[in-house]
């Protein structure tokens, strides 16, 4: 028996939210966060993407000149220029995926108040791993040992050569920033012996502290490279500070490439004037000198240190919360400089 009590109809379906009622963020070029979470990104701003437009970038961004409030970039992208940041005199934050800044004009920046935010600590952790991976690949030749395996030699021509323990090796981070402090952190678990260079000295370390570069390689075994990429740090790390490292002694980069002089460091790796490197940067990426790729007490990556499904998304979740919070006018959460 059918009941009498009318039926509720259901609630009408909420309206669907169009990309012209978003927030406009314009983006030169995808993050590689996007090959990952660009959906995210999508369902809360109105993505204005030049890198699809058929017009010349200066047209794309002269037609949004007065609408596009935020920018979000990264470190492989096109650089914020100030010609590209003064033909969006709306322009009040860049947002950037990369911890580093050296792609964004921050003079024109702060002479225009537009606010910067990076990527904060999002990744330190995990390019603290790497770091430690490839120092450990290099002194105990994993990468080096596994092709020797695939290439058949361990049959033909019996065991390895021997490596290096690395345990109570004396380490020098240059830059003891959040991610050269995460590098020192794991590294004093192996029990090697901490000491640093950076801007100033930090108080909350007793680690040794150098002002001088050169002098901290000369007292270490390894030379860690964790500081950004400035015109004071471009090619920091030349040959004098590679000779005072040693013959015996790693560099290791997961900085920027162009911290180190690279003609200067294949020819000292070449000449075995120090004992072998890990590199995941390199000045001119993606070519990376041949001569390396020879060298067995030499370890490459591309670029990668930052290549996680963890770090991608709480850089995503970062992105959003900073781009939320300027929309809403609150503070940001990883801000660089405000305006």
């Amino acid at each position: 028996m059918a009941s009498d009590q009318a039926t509720t109809p259901p609630p009408p379906p909420l309206p669907e939210i169009q990309s012209h009622d978003l927030s406009q963020v314009i983006v030169l070029h995808p993050p590689p966060v996007f090959n990952y979470f660009k959906d995210l990104f999508s369902k809360k701003f109105h993505l204005l993407k030049a890198w699809e437009s058929p017009l010349p970038l200066h047209e794309f961004l002269t037609n949004h000149a007065h609408s596009a409030q935020a920018m979000l970039c990264s470190g492989t992208g096109p650089s914020i220029s100030a010609d590209i940041i003064r033909l969006l005199p709306s322009l009040r934050l860049v947002a950037t995926t990369s911890a580093g800044l050296n792609h964004i004009d921050l003079t024109e920046c702060r002479n225009r108040g537009i606010s910067i935010a990076n990527a904060g600590e999002a990744f330190s952790e995990d390019v603290a791993d790497l770091a430690v991976g490839l120092l450990i690949d290099v002194f105990r030749k994993v990468s080096a040992s596994d092709r020797y395996v695939r290439h058949g030699l361990w049959a033909t021509k019996g065991d390895y050569p021997l490596g290096s323990k690395l345990g109570g090796k004396r380490i020098g981070i240059v830059g003891l920033g959040s991610i050269g402090f995460q590098v020192a952190k794991r590294l004093e678990a192996f029990g090697c012996n901490i000491s640093y260079n950076s801007r100033k000295r930090k108080d909350f370390v007793s680690y040794p502290f150098y002002t001088n570069v050169c002098e901290l390689a000369a007292n270490s075994d390894v030379l860690i490279i964790c500081c950004g990429l400035t015109e004071q740090t471009r090619h920091m790390i030349n040959r004098e500070v590679l000779l005072a490292l040693g013959k015996e002694g790693v560099i290791v980069n997961i900085g920027r490439g162009a911290i180190i002089h690279e003609k200067e460091l294949v020819q000292c790796l070449v000449q075995g004037e120090i004992g072998g490197a890990g590199l995941d940067v390199f000045e001119n990426e993606p070519d990376v000198p041949k001569e390396l790729f020879e060298l067995d007490n030499v370890v490459l990556a591309p670029h990668m240190a930052v290549f996680t499904t963890e770090s991608f998304k709480d850089l995503c979740d970062l992105m959003i919360g900073n781009l939320e919070a300027f929309f809403s006018k609150k503070p940001l959460l990883s801000p660089v400089m405000n305006e």
